[in-house]
């Protein structure tokens, strides 16, 4: 079974960058509180280290 993290949306798009609002696109998030399962590659790693300030790792599986 393939690692998975589950990330959240805390921060709102509203007067980010475009390319900030592009990445929480490319994780599959685009409303507050949604939460997204995804797999823990350092490609998706990277996204949310990029955007600290706009999610949170909640929980890490597997």
């Amino acid at each position: 079974m393939a690692k998975t993290i589950v990330v959240k949306q805390i921060g709102s798009p509203i007067r980010r960058p475009a390319a900030q609002r592009a990445t929480l696109k490319g994780l599959g998030l685009n409303k507050m509180h949604r939460t997204r399962e995804l797999e823990d590659t350092p490609a998706v790693r990277g996204m949310v280290d990029a955007i600290p300030h706009l999610v949170q790792i909640v929980e890490e599986r597997g």
